[in-house]
């Protein structure tokens, strides 16, 4: 339907799948719900689909399993976000991210594990709402650095803050 109106690509929100699944956006979704309704999305659109991945659902060595899940699954890109697990959902308050190093090794990981070079792989990042602009300015930069090929700065004021 999507297609047919024009649109040019499909996002997978964490905080949609939740509530399909009638549970807050804290987390709780499994990365093979999130897989199986990625799957059944991406099988009937010949648009990119991108799928919020959360916390990439644990330590690095579950980022990479996320991201060959997903890319089982279909998906043209993903996102990992630097929150601590369980995550909260972006635009509430109380959130906290994990170490810069840390973030980085969630990228790193997704990016070693991805088997196809297509697939996007993007970094979010919640700093902007707990330590400010320059924060956010200087982790995204490290988690381009560290192979994400986009950036998801997540709580940024106006459009202004996105130059």
């Amino acid at each position: 339907m999507i297609q047919n109106k024009g649109f040019e690509g499909v996002y997978i929100s964490g905080a949609v799948l939740s509530a399909d699944l009638g549970l807050p956006d804290i987390g709780l979704t499994t990365l093979s719900e999130v897989a199986s309704r990625s799957a059944q999305i991406a099988r009937v659109t010949d648009l990119p689909v991108l799928v919020d991945a959360d916390t990439g659902f644990g330590e690095p060595m579950n980022v990479a399993r996320t991201v060959q899940t997903l890319e089982d699954a279909g998906v043209s890109a993903i996102h990992i976000e630097d929150q601590i697990n369980p995550k909260r959902c972006g635009h509430l308050d109380g959130k906290s991210v994990v170490s810069l190093d840390e973030a980085q090794k969630r990228i790193k990981a997704a990016v070693d594990a991805r088997r196809h070079g297509d697939l996007l792989i993007m970094a979010r990042t919640d700093v902007r709402a707990i330590d400010g602009l320059k924060a956010a300015t200087d982790r995204a930069k490290a988690l381009v650095d560290a192979g994400a090929d986009a950036i998801f700065p997540e709580a940024m004021s106006d459009l202004s803050e996105f130059e």
